[in-house]
């Protein structure tokens, strides 16, 4: 057996209990501040995707077209 997974697995695990620890302090002292995103925030950003998305399509969609015009 390998013993090449054992120091990164080692530094994972010791991460995600530093993580924990903090996390069970911060809840036990009440200092946890806004967590997540709020939902105008999600609006926002999904809007954004949706604009962006709706510019690459209209892009492509018109390089497709003119190099379709050129072979014809």
């Amino acid at each position: 057996m390998s013993h090449d997974l054992f120091l990164p697995a080692f530094i994972v695990l010791s991460g995600l209990s530093a993580r924990g620890r903090r996390l069970i302090a911060e809840r036990a002292a009440g200092v946890r501040g806004d967590d997540g995103v709020s939902t105008l925030e999600m609006v926002i950003i999904a809007l954004g995707l949706i604009a962006v998305a709706t510019l690459l399509i209209a892009a492509i969609t018109a390089a497709v077209t003119r190099r379709t015009n050129q072979i014809n």
